[in-house]
């Protein structure tokens, strides 16, 4: 019966002695709470860690930093420019007690974040216009112009667009950082917002629609302009080419009519080297080069036998 009654009372004890144990990881931090309500400090060491058994409950909270994505809200800017803006955040619990006093969870944590970096969003977008916006910088921008022979437009027109160098959206993201970070002070919720960035900015549909039909009949103009001078390239290279091609065939004919002068004037001297050989023989040729060339099977003669055309045939 003592045997039992120990192993009831070291069953127990073992039961207690677990229930007062617990551990936090590296990627974890904790608080205790009693009664529904939160004691002692921050838990933010990793490791084993000791509590009161059955009366005390452990929330374990997230150390690392955590996303929020909004979604994406039509604001209008300052210049009257309706716009759609795509925000995110990265933000981490930096006092667990303080959060789960606010907020009890990330869930509700999460949407908390929503209404005040949307807000923050809003005020800081709404007060810029939209140069501001898109552009990062104070950069100077280089103005191209399809009109003119290098594509780069002059001083004086680069000054009317001075307003194009406008940049300031580091600035935005830092005001609004700035302004999450004083409301979620001010709220007392135990976050930290670590960043906020802009992913996406766009025009609202019907806006949108404009400025895309304005950018194909701006880029169809200058595809219309570059045609055009592909088709002036092209008859200058045209006519290049007949007048080449001219100039060509006129040097062909030109050594053509060289060369056949040339074996002309080399036949007529092979004629009278032969000739001056033998007065004969040449003539001889001759006639019977005639005679091929006049008579054939239908040629009828009526000569004499003393006609010289034939005397070559009437010699014995």
């Amino acid at each position: 019966m003592q045997k039992i009654i120990l192993l009831v009372v070291a069953f127990l004890a073992l039961i207690v002695f677990s229930g007062s144990l617990y551990t936090i990881n590296e990627a974890e931090q904790a608080i205790v709470i009693q009664f529904g309500k939160p004691v002692g400090e921050n838990i933010t060491d990793a490791g084993l860690h000791f509590k009161l058994p059955f009366i005390q409950d452990v929330r374990k909270f997230d150390k690392r930093i955590l996303e929020w994505d909004g979604d994406a809200n039509e604001i209008p800017t300052k210049d009257n420019k309706y716009i759609f803006i795509d925000a995110f955040a990265r933000w981490q619990i930096s006092d667990p007690l303080e959060f789960y006093k606010s907020a009890k969870n990330e869930n509700l944590a999460q949407s908390r974040l929503d209404d005040i970096i949307d807000g923050a969003v809003r005020d800081e977008v709404s007060g810029r216009v939209m140069n501001e916006i898109i552009r990062s910088t104070e950069r100077t921008m280089l103005i191209y112009d399809t009109e003119s022979t290098d594509g780069i437009i002059g001083k004086d027109a680069v000054e009317k667009y001075e307003e194009t160098k406008i940049g300031a959206r580091l600035d935005i993201i830092e005001s609004i950082i700035s302004s999450v970070t004083k409301k979620l002070k001010e709220l007392n919720m135990g976050i930290e917002v670590v960043d906020v960035q802009l992913k996406r900015i766009n025009y609202n549909r019907q806006v949108q629609e404009k400025v895309f039909n304005r950018m194909i009949s701006e880029q169809n103009r200058i595809a219309e302009k570059y045609r055009a001078q592909g088709q002036g390239e092209k008859q200058g290279i045209m006519g290049l080419q007949t007048q080449k091609k001219k100039e060509i065939l006129s040097d062909a004919y030109l050594k053509s009519q060289k060369i056949k002068g040339d074996a002309d004037a080399t036949a007529v001297k092979i004629y009278a080297e032969t000739y001056g050989q033998s007065i004969e023989f040449f003539n001889f040729i001759r006639t019977l080069e005639t005679y091929e060339n006049t008579l054939d099977a239908s040629t009828q003669l009526i000569l004499s036998t003393d006609n010289p055309y034939l005397k070559y045939l009437n010699k014995k």
